[in-house]
């Protein structure tokens, strides 16, 4: 299991950075979402290996313009921006967490942030965006609901999520035991 992971992890280099990849030729007008599924047990591998792709692809494939948004920190930041991060944080000292979940899934709900993140990956002004941090943020984002929503705010930049579960190309799993709801519309990165 951990070669496969590291064979799979090194194909993301060359796939991301290439012509093909980045130009969306082949997607026959489908939108440039692709999903890196991985076991969630190896998170801390994926993150250094995210933070490896972006020191590399400036070297690999110079002026290549990449943005990287961590959900947690996107969460944060939007609770912040909001003035509703203390507010949040009294309610989890406050309340039963089934409660404070729940207030704060309604606020980062995709529906709405969608403009914040857009604002976020600022994808006309890079070639490609990867998001991370899916299972940091779970249950108060999800991130079929999070798809469904931005692909009217990403134009035709390339987005790579990083997804602790699995994706069969029409189901989400997160943790590799969570289903959530279908979602067919994105490709797998590298099988």
């Amino acid at each position: 299991m951990t070669e496969a992971l590291t064979e799979r992890l090194n194909q993301i280099l060359p796939r991301v950075t290439s012509d093909s990849f980045l130009s969306g030729t082949g997607l026959g007008n489908e939108i440039a979402f692709y999903i890196f599924a991985y076991p969630p047990e190896r998170e801390l591998e994926v993150r250094r290996h995210i933070a490896f792709l972006l020191e590399q692809i400036p070297h690999h494939r110079p002026g290549l313009r990449v943005r990287h948004v961590n959900l947690f920190d996107f969460a944060i930041g939007h609770l912040q921006d909001r003035n509703l991060l203390d507010k949040a944080l009294r309610m989890q000292r406050e309340k039963e967490p089934r409660h404070v979940i729940a207030q704060i899934e309604t606020i980062l709900d995709p529906e709405k942030t969608k403009y914040a993140f857009a604002d976020a990956a600022s994808p006309t002004e890079h070639d490609l965006v990867f998001v991370s941090g899916v299972g940091s943020v779970f249950p108060m984002m999800r991130a079929h609901k999070l798809l469904n929503n931005i692909h009217t705010v990403m134009d035709a930049t390339p987005l790579v999520l990083f997804y602790p579960g699995r994706y069969d190309g029409q189901h989400l799993a997160l943790f590799g035991k969570l289903k959530s709801d279908n979602y067919y519309r994105a490709f797998k990165l590298v099988p």
